[in-house]
């Protein structure tokens, strides 16, 4: 196909099923995302997209490598990417493109190469390090999750704010260097960091919703919430529900959320109408998607770090040239299908000596669904005592806890909000193995497990260790302040 531009948009805490179009997601329908729907309409809706981990530093470093968190061992929010190993940034530049981001990447540092040249407004991790006490997992420092609940509302947030800088930066590129003519396309990552929390929304998409379209958390009583030991560990050192004063302040969350949905919807719909109005509808790429989504309550869990729906599913479209139009696809993909993706689109080859486990959008949209396609997730980062896995295929998914001997075995088909753990039930064992089998194809959770603490440990040990960490204020905040680089 001839290479078109590329407009690759991340939003930031997406959950899959937060679109109009994600009718297979029940419990949402209220979300209004009229933008985002016409793109799907006009392009392929992927309609079981995952995370390759469910927490914000590690997805985007497998986002931007186009591998898994465990082969590029950046583990955790503490283990920033740094440009190496190179990204698809890198192999498209040094075929001719431009590759440029406007907005959150959540790298080290600009200082380093990650692969776009310019980083307009751009977001990395604090101070270069990350958060850096979440690395004390098996006995986490006490956590104050109290400013979640307080943040909650209308009025928006400095996270709103800088996602309108974001927009305007990304509108400007696209009048001033996306019209040029270049010997090669260009490829423009957009990332936005909404509806990622402090869940607050501006008046405008606050008062999109009312109460009574507001649907409570599901799984929300005391005796409807996880069991299991690992989840357990986590959610009661992050414990952000517990900080809510009643039902009405839980429905106010979850409004904000559905108005910053709508928030983001708005601003990818102002980025289509400058590529309508310059002229680069017809030869540019479009995608959307997310890192990670988004529990809203469900299990009594928010934000994510588990491997429930809503946090390890995100929202995948994408639009353009050589895209089929209309299309619903249900092969499970992810976000490290994202590289081979843009490589192809480019007319370009990754470099011979990397091999990506992704496989190329185009290919999976062009061919018929296929249900045995294995998805695989990995989180090793704050409040887990262990490494958890996730893969999905079929219908089913299967969670592994490297220690414990419980696993957890779903059959998504009959039991969409997750609630019947079917791994001690003899009638499907031979799924369970299946789970295990997949998951071992993919990596040894073991050997995996034991990296990840060896080389967090070593973080550790460099930050003077549980009491230097403890004693360094420096090191201690909630989600990731506003620098100055983003403005």
């Amino acid at each position: 196909m001839t290479a078109p531009n590329q407009l690759i948009i991340m939003a930031d805490e997406f959950m899959m099923g937060a679109m109009g179009c994600a009718k297979e997601r029940t419990g949402y329908n209220v979300v209004k995302t009229p933008n985002l729907d016409r793109l799907a309409a006009r392009g392929v809706h992927f309609t079981k997209a995952y995370t390759p981990g469910p927490i914000c530093v590690p997805a985007r470093a497998a986002f931007q490598t186009g591998r898994y968190v465990h082969q590029i061992r950046r583990w955790s929010n503490a283990e920033p990417y740094y440009g190496e190993p190179e990204s698809w940034g890198h192999w498209l530049r040094a075929s001719g493109h431009r590759a440029v981001s406007v907005g959150k990447l959540h790298f080290r540092s600009t200082e380093d190469d990650n692969g776009f040249d310019p980083e307009i407004v751009p977001l990395h991790v604090k101070n270069g390090m990350g958060w850096v006490p979440g690395l004390l997992r098996r006995d986490p420092l006490p956590f104050d999750a109290s400013g979640f609940a307080a943040g909650v509302g209308r009025g928006g947030s400095d996270y709103s704010d800088y996602d309108r800088r974001i927009c305007d930066a990304a509108r400007k590129w696209i009048r001033d260097e996306g019209v040029a003519k270049n010997e090669k396309p260009w490829n423009l990552f957009v990332s936005f960091v909404s509806p990622h929390y402090p869940l607050n929304a501006p008046d405008e998409f606050f008062d999109l919703y009312n109460d009574a379209e507001i649907e409570m958390p599901f799984c929300y009583g005391p005796d409807e919430r996880p069991k299991h030991p690992a989840i357990r560990h986590l959610t009661n050192w992050s414990d952000y529900d517990r900080h809510f004063r009643d039902h009405a302040h839980v429905l106010e969350a979850r409004q904000a959320y559905y108005g910053l949905c709508s928030y983001i919807d708005h601003l990818v719909g102002e980025l289509l109408e400058t590529l309508d109005d310059n002229g680069l509808r017809d030869s540019t790429m479009i995608m959307f998607t997310s890192d990670h989504g988004e529990m809203l309550g469900n299990h009594g869990v928010w934000t994510k770090m588990v491997m429930y729906e809503d946090s390890v599913g995100i929202p995948m479209i994408m639009a353009g040239p050589e895209v089929p139009t209309g299309k619903r696809v249900e092969t499970h993909v992810s976000l490290i299908d994202i590289a081979p993706t843009i490589m192809q689109c480019a007319n370009e080859n990754a470099p011979n000596d990397v091999t990506l486990p992704g496989a190329s959008l185009f290919d999976i949209a062009a061919a018929p669904n296929d249900p045995d396609r294995t998805a695989f997730s990995e989180y090793h980062d704050g409040g887990s005592d262990t490494g958890s896995f996730m893969v999905r295929w079929g219908d089913w998914k299967y969670v592994h806890y490297e220690g414990y001997d419980a696993p957890q075995l779903f059959d998504l088909a009959t039991d969409a909000q997750e609630i019947n753990n079917l791994a001690d039930d003899p009638k499907h064992a031979t799924m369970l193995a299946e789970g295990d089998r997949r998951l071992r194809e993919i990596c040894d959770p073991t050997a995996v497990n034991n990296q990840a603490f060896a080389d967090q440990n070593a973080i550790i040990e460099k930050y003077g260790g549980v009491e230097g960490i403890r004693n360094n204020p420096a090191l201690h905040y909630d989600h990731t302040p506003i620098s100055d680089e983003a403005g």
